[in-house]
């Protein structure tokens, strides 16, 4: 199956058209390529942003239900051991 490619059009300030375009020279490209790939590179880190930050509220809402928790100094304690002969296993949630 070929991915269908439909023509967008996006209003630029002129000042921003100029500096694309110079850009677009200095690395040897298009002004379209960079302007693919900066909307390409914009699009996975807000979609990733918007998956940590429902996992978070998520995370939050499980919280409100149960009260299980770890605490800062029993995360770091466990970090401490990765890697070592000693490493231990996650700690217990807790109330």
């Amino acid at each position: 199956m070929q991915t269908q490619v439909k023509p967008m059009g996006i209003k630029l300030l002129q000042q921003d058209r100029d500096r694309l375009k110079r850009l677009a020279e200095i690395k040897k490209r298009s002004p379209h390529w960079l302007a693919k790939e900066a909307i390409s590179q914009y699009l996975e880190r807000e979609e990733s942003a918007e998956q940590l930050k429902q996992v978070a509220m998520e995370s939050w809402e499980e919280y409100q239900k149960d009260g299980l928790h770890i605490t800062h100094d029993e995360m770091k304690d466990w970090l401490t051991t990765w890697g070592t002969p000693g490493e231990t296993g996650p700690p217990q949630g807790h109330k």
